[in-house]
């Protein structure tokens, strides 16, 4: 069976996102203490370590469980109650290992597959749904791990660096 063009589409630019945020996400665990990674700014806000959790357990819902049928073991709870106890290390390792089953997941689908209805945390989303839903919500707290690494660092992360992000649209 030939390949759907739309499909390969949205699985390249999904995998290309994962792995651009998961990059932005390993720098900024490496500017970072390990009690940076676990301090919270106040009780209203998460640590960055309780974002890496938090990611890690979104992704396996929405995309390894769900897509991927596998079990779904996620404690959310645990991914903003956790205080410490795992090393930059570790987080590192466990956001890497979980990005590398979602893409395992992602480049086994099929047309079908992305149009199937799915039921995760309540809501009812396609394969395409649950995509968007997962690379969305990947990339809202990437930017929040950034944010506070410059607010800790007061340094400029230099994601871009050598970009020219001024180049005007050509027609």
């Amino acid at each position: 069976m030939e390949e759907d063009p739309i499909v390969h589409e949205v699985i390249k630019h999904s995998v290309f996102r994962l792995k651009e945020n998961t990059a932005k996400i390993t720098s900024c665990l490496n500017w970072l203490t390990e009690e940076e990674i676990w301090h919270r700014a106040n009780n209203s806000s998460n640590s960055v370590g309780n974002l890496v959790l938090h990611l890690c357990g979104n992704v396996r819902q929405y995309i390894i469980s769900s897509l991927g049928q596998h079990e779904d073991l996620r404690d959310r709870d645990a991914e903003f109650s956790t205080t410490g106890g795992l090393k930059r290390d570790e987080l590192v390792e466990k956001l890497n290992a979980t990005i590398e089953t979602c893409y395992e997941v992602l480049e086994q689908l099929k047309t079908e597959d992305l149009l199937r209805k799915f039921t995760v945390q309540g809501f009812s989303y396609t394969g395409v749904g649950n995509i968007i839903h997962a690379v969305e919500h990947f990339s809202y707290h990437t930017g929040q791990i950034a944010f506070w690494t410059k607010v800790l660092k007061d340094k400029d992360l230099g994601f871009y660096a050598g970009l020219d992000l001024n180049k005007r649209n050509k027609k």
